[in-house]
């Protein structure tokens, strides 16, 4: 499983705010903007606030597991995984969806801050960008926790004592 690149995210982010940034201008010009739903940070920072704990607890019980504490808790590897895999997925997702409200945020900060509904909707927008951040640092500190140290003859794979 490949980690994941905090370019890959950052770029879906430019890409889907952008294009969101254009769609919603010509969205505007054409009829009435739909309205940013207050629940969009709400969800999202109930993710990040899963992933963080779930990260939390994951770091604390592989730690009793490393220092041989006496009843500690062990993980399961599969366990760990399906937790990095959601992780990951819930990262992908955060940053398109943050990259849409933020090219919603930008357009309404930039054309429609007199407008006191129009002001609120960029509020939640900014809101929703945020909480889209914070999923994809929950998500790659959960990545981070779950990340198997490095063996120390993995360049001497097949070889008897490193020679070919």
């Amino acid at each position: 499983m490949k980690a994941l690149r905090i370019r890959t995210l950052v770029g879906l982010f430019v890409v889907a705010g952008v294009l969101s940034w254009a769609g919603v201008k010509l969205w505007d010009s054409l009829g009435t903007l739909p309205g940013v739903p207050v629940a969009a940070p709400i969800v999202l920072a109930l993710i990040a606030a899963v992933l963080a704990a779930t990260a939390l607890s994951l770091r604390s019980r592989l730690r009793a597991q490393r220092e041989r504490r006496p009843g500690a808790k062990g993980v399961d590897p599969l366990l760990a995984a399906r937790a990095v895999v959601f992780g990951q997925a819930s990262a992908l997702v955060a940053a398109l969806v943050a990259g849409i409200y933020g090219g919603a945020c930008v357009f309404l900060a930039m054309y429609q801050m007199d407008n006191d509904p129009r002001r609120d909707q960029a509020i939640y927008a900014g809101a929703a960008v945020i909480a889209g951040v914070a999923v994809c640092a929950a998500a790659i500190f959960l990545e981070r926790v779950c990340r198997l140290p490095e063996d120390e003859d993995d360049n001497h794979t097949g070889t008897v004592g490193g020679r070919a």
